[in-house]
């Protein structure tokens, strides 16, 4: 199993959902962070006055598949999020070695 941890722009949040849908992924985890990578620093003009801005709003969306699904979902994720302008995001993705779904106990893929 892999869980795959992708951090991208807010406004892409539901393109990215509607094109995993589309390739039969039916859950995911997803919340606001704030952070920074290359576009830290922008200096940004509100109401007539500049400004820096360090920190941006992102969305942190996780999911764990099964390791022969795990490439299909990151492309479909770049695929979905990529604007091609700076901030567009990050994926990473991690082994996990047991998954356990409270409710019945089953474990392994079952439990994905």
């Amino acid at each position: 199993m892999i869980k795959i941890e992708a951090i991208i722009r807010d406004g892409v949040v539901e393109e990215v959902k509607d094109a995993l849908d589309k390739i039969g992924i039916a859950g995911m985890t997803a919340w606001e962070v704030r952070g920074f990578g290359h576009q830290k620093g922008q200096v940004t003009t509100y109401r007539g006055a500049e400004y820096t801005v360090d920190f941006r709003n992102k969305v942190k969306i996780e999911l764990v598949v099964a390791d022969e699904d795990a490439d299909r979902i990151i492309n479909t994720i770049v695929e979905s999020a990529r604007t091609g302008a700076i901030g567009d995001g990050k994926i990473f993705a991690f082994p996990i070695s047991q998954c356990i779904r409270i409710r019945t106990g089953e474990s392994g893929k079952d439990a994905i």
